[in-house]
Formats: C-alpha cells, sequence, structure tokens
C-alpha cells in the first residue's frame, strides 16, 4: 500500500495504521465495524486498550493524511465503527472496479480491451504486501487476486478472438504456471500455442497438466481441456472465436445452481420468481425452518437471518426449503442469488450488486405490496455481504455461509441458526424421500447404518441415495458396506463437482490459512476422539469455528463433526501416501 502525492509516492510501512488504514480501503463508502477493525489490526486477541489504541490509530492516519495534502476528515468517526469515503480519483481499487465494470458496456471488443488493460495496468506486486495483518492476508488477498485473475483471463480471451496469440503468450505462460489448477489459463495457452503453430509444445503443455492433476489431485483435466486436446491430434482448424461478452452469471430461483461465468458482467435483467419450487425430499429442521420464517416476515425490527455451519450440512437447502414456504408472504418476489461459482471462488462485490433485484417502484412501493425475499447463498464472508445490505433496501433476507457472519448482524441485526448434523430420525426421512419410502422400509436397519456412514450430512446422504438410485439391484446394506469402507473417497458422483465430498470439504480446507489447515487436520486426526481442542491456541479454534469446520465450545469443549473427522484422516492418509510413493521409488 502507498499514498501518492504529486509526483511522490511514500510506501507505508507494516505497522497497526497500516493495517487499520487496509482494513478501510478494502469496504471502500462502507460502515466498517469496530470489531472487524479490531480483528484487522491485532489479529489474535485484541488488547483490554484495543479500543482506545484503534482511536490512536485513526488520528495517526489523520496527521498522515494532513501532511500530504488529503483531508483530515477522510476517515469519518460513525456508529459502530468507521467509515472512508473513495472514488475513481483517490483509490486505485475504486477505479479498477469502475474500469471493468464500464467494459461489459463497451461499444466494441477493441474498447473493452482497452479498459481491461488499462484496469490492469494498476496492479503493482502483490496486493498488501506491507499490510501485516494476517486476517486481511488470509481472508482479503486471495479476493483481490481472484478479481484481477478474472479480468486476465478476459484480456487473453480478448487478445486470442483478435488473433493476437503470440502477444498474449506471455501473460499465458505466467497465468498457467503461477496458477496451474486455474485450467482456463492452461486451455488458452495451448490454444495460442496451437494457432501459432507450435502442436508439440501444446501436446506437451496438456500432458503437464494432466499428469499433475492425476498425480496431486486424482483428477483428470476438465472437458475444456479435453476437447482442446483431441482438436489438435485431429488437427483441426482453431480459428479465432468471433468476440463477445463473456457469459453473465444469472440469478438462481431456487431450483437448482446453474454454472456461472469465470468473468462476471451484469445479468440483462431480473424479474421476480413467483414460484420457488421445494427441495427434493427435504426433511426435518422444523424448529430452524418456523424460527426463520417468523424473523423473515415479521413487520417490526431487522429481517435478516444467517445460516451458518459446516461444508454439505444443508444450509442452501433450507433457505430454498424456507424460501419456497413463505413465498406467499413476498408478492415482490423471491430471489436466490449464489456468490460463490462452481470452483468455489467467490463473485466480486460489483458483480454480486449488478445481479441484485432492484427495488420495486411505483403504486404498491412502500405498502407492503412489493415486500421482497433475497437470498444470499454460500457467502465468504462479511466482506461480500455487507455491501450489499443497502442495495436490498427493505426486502428480508437470508445469507448462508459457512463462516458465521458475526460482523454483519452485529452492525445490521438479525439471527444466526448455526446448523448441526440431520438427527437420526431426520436423516432416515431424508433417504426415504429420495430413495423412496418402500425400498427403505423393506431395510430399516441398513438404512440407519447408511446414514450412520454418511455422518448424518445432508450432502453425503444425497450422494448415497444418488448411488442407490442409479442402481436398483444394489440392496441399501450393500450400498452401505461399500462406502464404509471408504466414505470420503466413495460418497462422489462424477457427473458434479458440487456432488463431491473430497471436491467440497477439500474447497472448505483449501479457503484456509496454511496453519489454520494444518490445526483443523491434527484436530481431526488419531486420537482426538475426545476434546480435540488441547494445545490449540483459542484464537485458531474460534477462527476454525468462524469457517465451518469446528463447533465452538464455551461452555462445553469444542467439537469436530464425526463426518469431519473421517475426512479429515482421509485426507491425511491419503496425503502421506501420495508423498510417500515417490520417495519409495527412488533409487538407493
Amino acid at each position: 500500500m502507498s499514498i501518492a502525492h504529486g509526483p511522490e509516492t511514500v510506501v507505508l510501512k507494516p505497522s497497526k495504521p497500516t493495517s487499520l488504514l487496509a482494513a478501510l480501503l478494502l469496504h471502500p463508502n462502507t460502515v466498517v465495524s469496530t470489531t472487524y477493525l479490531l480483528r484487522a489490526v491485532w489479529d489474535e486477541e485484541p488488547p483490554a486498550t484495543a479500543r482506545a489504541a484503534l482511536q490512536t490509530c485513526v488520528l495517526r492516519l489523520r496527521r498522515l493524511f494532513a501532511k500530504y495534502g488529503i483531508s483530515a476528515t477522510t476517515i469519518e468517526a460513525v456508529p459502530g465503527g468507521y467509515r472512508m469515503r473513495n472514488d475513481t480519483e483517490t483509490l486505485d481499487l475504486v477505479l479498477f472496479r469502475t474500469l471493468t465494470a464500464g467494459a461489459g458496456s463497451a461499444t466494441g471488443p477493441g474498447e473493452e480491451l482497452y479498459r481491461l488493460r488499462e484496469a490492469l495496468s494498476l496492479w503493482h506486486g502483490q496486493p498488501l504486501a506491507n499490510v501485516a495483518s494476517r486476517m486481511l492476508q488470509q481472508d482479503a488477498v486471495p479476493a483481490l487476486e481472484q478479481e484481477r485473475l478474472r479480468v486476465l483471463e478476459r484480456v487473453c480471451d480478448l487478445e486470442l478472438a483478435a488473433g493476437n496469440c503470440h502477444q498474449v503468450l506471455v501473460d499465458l505462460y505466467e497465468g498457467a504456471r503461477r496458477h496451474p489448477v486455474r485450467e482456463r489459463f492452461t486451455e488458452q495457452l495451448i490454444e495460442a500455442l496451437y494457432r501459432t503453430g507450435r502442436q508439440a509444445e501444446a501436446l506437451a503443455e496438456y500432458r503437464t497438466v494432466r499428469d499433475r492433476l492425476r498425480d496431486e489431485l486424482g483428477i483428470d483435466p476438465g472437458p475444456g481441456l479435453r476437447r482442446l486436446e483431441l482438436a489438435i491430434l485431429r488437427s483441426e482448424d482453431l480459428a479465432p472465436a468471433p468476440p463477445t461478452s463473456p457469459p453473465a452469471p444469472r440469478a438462481l430461483t431456487g431450483a437448482g445452481v446453474p454454472a456461472l461465468a469465470p468473468r462476471g458482467a451484469p445479468a440483462p435483467g431480473h424479474r421476480p420468481v413467483r414460484a420457488v419450487p421445494p427441495v427434493p425430499a427435504f426433511a426435518g429442521r422444523e424448529g430452524d425452518r418456523g424460527a426463520i420464517a417468523e424473523r423473515l416476515t415479521s413487520v417490526d425490527g431487522p429481517r435478516l437471518v444467517v445460516i451458518s455451519g459446516a461444508p454439505g450440512i444443508g444450509k442452501s437447502a433450507l433457505a430454498r426449503q424456507t424460501a419456497h414456504e413463505t413465498q406467499h408472504s413476498f408478492p415482490g418476489g423471491v430471489f436466490v442469488l449464489a456468490l460463490a461459482r462452481p470452483d468455489g471462488t467467490p463473485l466480486t462485490v460489483e458483480e454480486a450488486a449488478r445481479l441484485l433485484p432492484e427495488a420495486g417502484a411505483g403504486a404498491g412501493a412502500g405498502t407492503g405490496a412489493d415486500r421482497r425475499l433475497i437470498v444470499l447463498d454460500d457467502a465468504a464472508g462479511a466482506w461480500q455481504v455487507t455491501p450489499l445490505l443497502p442495495a436490498a433496501g427493505d426486502a428480508s433476507v437470508v445469507v448462508t455461509s459457512r463462516r458465521g457472519l458475526a460482523a454483519v448482524v452485529a452492525t445490521h441485526g438479525g439471527a444466526v441458526h448455526r446448523l448441526d448434523v440431520l438427527r437420526p430420525a431426520e436423516a432416515y426421512g431424508l433417504l426415504a424421500g429420495l430413495i423412496g419410502a418402500r425400498r427403505i422400509a423393506a431395510e430399516p436397519a441398513a438404512a440407519r447404518e447408511l446414514a450412520s456412514v454418511c455422518g448424518h450430512f445432508p450432502l453425503a446422504l444425497r450422494i448415497a441415495a444418488g448411488r442407490l438410485l442409479t442402481r436398483p439391484a444394489l440392496s441399501v446394506a450393500d450400498c452401505a458396506a461399500w462406502l464404509a469402507a471408504d466414505p470420503p473417497a466413495r460418497l462422489a458422483l462424477a457427473e458434479d463437482a458440487r456432488l463431491s465430498v473430497p471436491e467440497v470439504f477439500g474447497q472448505a480446507l483449501d479457503a484456509l490459512a496454511p496453519h489454520l489447515r494444518e490445526a483443523f487436520l491434527r484436530l481431526g486426526g488419531p486420537g482426538t476422539d475426545g476434546d480435540p481442542s488441547a494445545g490449540e491456541s483459542e484464537t485458531v479454534l474460534e477462527q476454525l469455528v468462524d469457517s465451518g469446520l469446528l463447533e465452538d465450545g464455551p461452555p462445553g469443549p469444542y467439537r469436530v463433526h464425526d463426518f469431519l473427522r473421517v475426512y479429515a484422516r482421509w485426507h491425511v492418509r491419503t496425503h502421506e501416501t501420495t508423498a510417500a510413493a515417490p520417495a519409495a521409488a527412488a533409487p538407493r
């Protein structure tokens, strides 16, 4: 982070005021809660005098701004926290997002490419490199990097469509090497190499990526890469495609999760969804559904509900089912917006904001006739949700997230529903609804055993049901026994990564900072069947709770869900086996 003053640029030193400034600039023109700022500045347990020290940091920043000709009132103290107003003239991040948003409405690919290149020119090295805050490094920096990479992918698409294969090779080599699991860069690189007459190099790149994916992740390349390899082997002509705008992410209707484009653009329009279908075979959660419905339809007080919990525990299903059951109370429509792409990467705030429906206007406005329900599904954190709430207006809002989003409810009011696994009877009911009551009733003990093997997790139960439905002759008992031999690996449907325990849990694990990932694997490892929290700091434990991978303790002990513990041990075992294989094969 730096401050530019005329021809002079001052790079700030890592310090608490610098961390505070970064936290404010990451949320321009938004009230940032004091609680969030304390965590951003101190990371660990803040001292008793932290609030006073925070005010001191603000004063130091104001003096620094005054020194360089910036108004001392730029940082505003407001109820609940602080706000820093910025525009395209004062903050590169705002300018970057303005340029990328404006590129979507460009008159042609040439103008779009110019604006996106201008936006990318604002990036200089690693974002927040001189910010010491561990929280910002693990939460904000990856999200910023995703924003940049999506723009770079779009730039490379436009260059390839224009036939500029040679000019874009440097960008593609860097993107493919630094982000090997981001397959789109590899696709673009292989296409550019092939179209410049380097067929052998293009095939070599494909085989390198294929071998890496198989060795490190145990998966094959995606369909895009496979089709590209086949086209090269057949010597097909990969003529530049006509330049078009990137596919737009769509608002969901509660019926499912569509594939979102990796480079977002505003959807062309939104209409209220007046008939939200029920979630197939939804079972249980009666208490949560009733309490959520009561809050959403309340006339008084904040109508905001956060549904949090472990990955695969049924947060999205509960939100959609409740939306279905309460839709008659929302004549203005029900909208469900996915805040994450299928690969787990979050939408930017700007992409999500463009998808939010505008508040109703006209004769019904303000009378209740335009009352709406908005479901923000799979939020990555408070940074993604808080800026969207003002745009939601007086709508009732449900947010689902692995994170607890305490900062959201602390500043906007509302309620948090932390989901646990299904009760045995609810899990049995879910299997019966999915597979058929008669088939389950024929093997009730086996059905209960299957639910236990799945840890009573809705995700795992639906995957197991999918296997039984596609194998009518398979008994429930045989299915349960087969899954029990290796539950995490076998609870996966190849057709959809979202119906895969290794994929869904792995995305949650990959989103953690390295020290938190290691702590979770220790907590779920062998010999931790009792209280797993011994030896771990409270800060680490609380961060794992906030990430949805640990259940909070006080007044009782912290605990890991049994099925997450099974996954943690499987993850450690498979990675140790993978690491040991090359060592065993090495010559002595």
